[in-house]
């Protein structure tokens, strides 16, 4: 890829004025985007002169499953193909523009937020997979088209991505925001996100958003962790999650391994209650199945055919071993895990394994996506934090301080 610039930070953006951020931005988009498509439709006149809030102008993209008032939801189908400029903002996008940021455009997404991939390349990594299905988001990011783009997850869609392309991303908990005006695919695992370049970026974000002090300013303290190595991780992932372990315990941050809970089957159940809830909630596009990429319509069928006494089982599960970890995270600031297998699999085929982010995502529990590490190859490895369902902004806090430590050493 040729001239990719770097990710921009959101915290210097905000520090040094965003007068003119959107006009800078467009023009990063016209530089690189015809290499990175990572953008479906462009705002022609945002509104920057009406931002008010803490971001006072900040740009940012939205997933194409996000309406933006003014522009179409097309949700990277085809069965939306013609669809209407949506008449007003999704309430997370209005929760956004309150905060300062001005949406400049429409973000790629896979197919209804499922597997089957666009044509988004990454930035970082070029010749691999940007992740999914926030992929456009992702790669607008790391670009540096904007510093601040929004993204949503029911399996990994804004972990993975934000791990492939070597920048941050939180999961918010999941009801924290509504999802009025978001088209979602499984109601009980559907969950808000964002990506920026660093975690101190997500912070600064989040405190506009949500008003709470910034969580990168809290009194630094050396974090108490759980670590997590379950899952069919790579060599390189695996070593990486270990080094980082040892890293922390080195700068003085207790990690102690995640023992007691059954993150297997969390891993197990949560696609059962993906397929069950997504057959329901997309129904519409079942009927209309020879429109669909095969993984999509296969996993409408599977849902459609699931019966009800399964599905609840799988339900039951995830309680039951959600109180298993809530019992082991007592003490503790963060579960530390792999935020995806390994590195980013090369080709535009397919988008990577969510399996990471399952166990998690089933719990509804907020995630941040620490960027800063690499494979031998030089390709980005992430790793993630998870946090109590509800306390984003105390699992912020331990995510700058983890970053810190993880950041990158001068020459390494």
């Amino acid at each position: 890829m040729g001239a990719v610039v770097t990710p921009w930070s959101l915290r210097a953006a905000v520090r040094d004025g965003a007068t003119g951020a959107v006009d800078a931005a467009r023009r990063a988009i016209a530089a690189t985007e015809p290499e990175v498509r990572a953008w479906v439709e462009l705002d022609p006149h945002p509104a920057a002169a009406a931002a008010t809030g803490a971001l006072g102008g900040i740009p940012l993209g939205v997933k194409d499953i996000v309406d933006v008032a003014g522009l179409p939801t097309r949700c990277g189908s085809v069965l939306r193909s013609g669809a209407a400029p949506a008449a007003g903002d999704a309430a997370i996008v209005a929760a956004w523009r309150r905060a300062g940021a001005v949406p400049v455009g429409k973000t790629v997404t896979t197919e209804f937020a499922y597997f089957s991939p666009g044509p988004t390349a990454n930035p970082a990594a070029p010749g691999h997979t940007p992740g999914g299905s926030s992929s456009g988001s992702a790669a607008a990011v790391a670009a540096g088209h904007v510093p601040l783009a929004l993204g949503s997850q029911t399996a990994g869609s804004v972990t993975r991505p934000a791990a492939y392309c070597g920048i941050a991303a939180l999961v918010m908990s999941r009801g924290r925001f509504p999802v009025d005006g978001v088209t979602g695919l499984a109601p009980s695992l559907d969950a808000h996100g964002v990506l920026a370049a660093g975690v101190d970026d997500l912070a600064c974000a989040w405190a506009a958003l949500t008003g709470e002090p910034d969580p990168a300013a809290r009194a630094p303290r050396a974090p108490r962790l759980l670590l997590c190595t379950a899952g069919p991780l790579e060599p390189s992932m695996r070593a990486t999650l270990d080094g980082a372990a040892d890293r922390l315990r080195a700068a003085g941050a207790v990690v102690d391994p995640l023992d007691g809970v059954d993150v297997d089957a969390l891993t197990v159940a949560h696609p059962v209650v993906m397929a069950f809830e997504a057959a329901r909630e997309r129904a519409a596009e079942l009927a209309h199945a020879g429109s669909l990429s095969v993984p999509l319509a296969e996993l409408l069928a599977r849902g459609a055919a699931m019966p009800e006494a399964e599905y609840r089982a799988a339900r039951d599960r995830v309680a039951r071993h959600g109180d298993a970890l809530a019992a082991a995270v007592d003490g503790y600031d963060a579960v530390l895990a792999a935020a995806a297998p390994g590195p980013a699999p090369y080709g535009l085929g397919a988008t990577g394994d969510p399996v990471c982010s399952r166990p998690w995502q089933a719990l509804g529990l907020p995630a941040v996506t620490v960027p800063g590490l690499r494979d031998d190859a030089g390709l980005p490895l992430g790793v993630q934090l998870v946090g109590r369902a509800g306390h984003d902004g105390d699992l912020l806090a331990t995510g700058c301080r983890v970053a810190g430590v993880l950041r990158p050493r001068p020459g390494g």
